[in-house]
């Protein structure tokens, strides 16, 4: 067994092909449900983002499992395997799990030391866990993954001062569009993304924004948390309407098609050249069509446009980053130290059987010698009484095993094990005492 990772991110794919490959969340079931079924995987967990894809899984076999993730990728994006290869990275055990790492640890992410990666990587494990996608081994990755990503933040300065893709997406439009503070902003989506827009809006001096979503009840309850911005709130039926009105228009919606394109806006071409209008789409897929910069006036800006204003904070977190590192050797050595432990178990397994067998023996040896005065409830309390011994005399021979860091030390150690109690053959005894 292996673990793997088969992925692609804004470091080798540009977001014309990462959004082809995303898989939104409620894809996220079916997507697992179709690849335990391969035969050569055995857990599985998806990390999706508008900055990556990354398929994690514990695999029988690294060829042939690698081989049914990419062919699952081509089948979903519909696109060959020979073009998909070309923009895919793939990993194997100890650069995939010091990857995962590094993603939860925000040190992968397009903005450095961002925190929204952790609480991504979060809620994949719990969809997984939801759709039974992951076992012991990849349920024991995660949880210590998420626990470094928390760890590195709270002992490093990795997450002071990050900007999230939100924040960029702010940053950019205060660097490209002049007197941001006065124009007529509409935000389109109100989810997390747009939450963290808002947030920065306001640190820009913005007072006064449109906010348009698919559920008006969604947008109430994101309009409930700013009691300082004045927001007006449309449905996506007004969506030109609003738009006509509007200078700067920010998009983050789960909406797998574009929801704004030439042909919906061409009718407010007028008014659009006369204004001017700035897009700022930080979905994926994308919510603007790229088509609509064939109007005059029209500038559009992606995740991929964000780059320059991530470079600034990139710089500035190079030291921190390398001290992140080390922590992360660390947590993969301590995961390295329990994958190993798992040869252990086969053999305490028989070591608990054998030993129970002979409780079990023994009681019932005894239990016949007594007369009827020994009632079912002292053979309760005897049997619990022989339980617990047993398990006090095995459990520090156990937790030292697992524990051995020493792979042949190990080894030797189980050999033993096995000669001195016989483990090979066990008779098993009904438990009716």
């Amino acid at each position: 067994m292996n673990i793997t990772v088969v992925g692609l991110s804004h470091k080798t794919a540009p977001i014309e092909f990462r959004e082809k490959l995303s898989i939104q969340k409620t894809h996220i079931e079916k997507t697992i449900r179709v690849l335990t079924q391969y035969p050569h995987i055995e857990e599985i967990v998806i990390l999706s983002t508008c900055n990556r894809l990354e398929i994690y899984a514990l695999a029988s076999d690294n060829y042939q499992g690698l081989r049914e993730i990419i062919q699952f990728l081509s089948d979903w994006a519909q696109i060959p395997v020979k073009e998909l290869r070309k923009y895919l990275f793939l990993l194997l055990q100890q650069d995939a799990i010091m990857h995962l790492l590094r993603v939860s640890a925000g040190l992968d992410s397009l903005v450095i030391g961002e925190g929204q990666i952790l609480a991504q990587v979060k809620e994949c494990y719990q969809l997984s866990q939801q759709y039974q996608g992951i076992g012991p081994v990849i349920n024991h990755l995660l949880k210590q993954v998420i626990s470094a990503g928390k760890k590195v933040r709270s002992s490093t300065q990795i997450g002071t001062g990050a900007v999230s893709i939100s924040s960029a997406a702010v940053e950019l439009a205060h660097k490209k569009i002049s007197s941001l503070s006065t124009r007529k902003i509409t935000v389109i989506g109100a989810g997390k993304m747009s939450r963290l827009l808002l947030q920065h809006l306001i640190s820009k001096g913005v007072t006064s924004i449109n906010l348009i979503n698919r559920s008006v009840e969604k947008a109430l309850s994101l309009k409930n948390q700013f009691e300082n911005l004045t927001i007006d709130i449309y449905s996506l039926q007004n969506l030109i309407e609003v738009i006509n009105k509007s200078e700067v228009v920010f998009t983050s919606t789960s909406s797998e098609e574009p929801i704004l394109d030439y042909q919906k806006l061409h009718i407010l071409e007028n008014n659009i050249a006369k204004n001017g209008l700035a897009c700022i789409d930080i979905s994926v897929p994308r919510n603007i069509n790229s088509n609509i910069t064939n109007l005059k006036n029209v500038q559009l800006y992606n995740v991929d446009d964000l780059k320059s204003i991530v470079y600034e904070n990139f710089e500035n977190r190079k030291k921190i980053g390398r001290v992140v590192e080390s922590l992360l050797e660390e947590e993969l050595i301590a995961f390295n130290v329990w994958w190993a432990s798992l040869d252990t178990i086969p053999t305490i397994n028989k070591l608990r059987e054998k030993a129970e067998t002979i409780r079990i023996e023994e009681l019932q040896k005894a239990f016949s010698k007594l007369d009827d005065h020994f009632t079912k409830r002292h053979q309760k309390t005897v049997e619990t009484l022989t339980r617990g011994i047993v398990n006090k005399i095995l459990h520090d021979p156990m937790v030292q095993l697992k524990a051995q860091p020493d792979i042949e030390a190990r080894s030797k150690a189980l050999k033993i094990l096995q000669t001195l109690f016989n483990l090979n053959s066990i008779k098993k005894i009904s438990p009716d005492i």
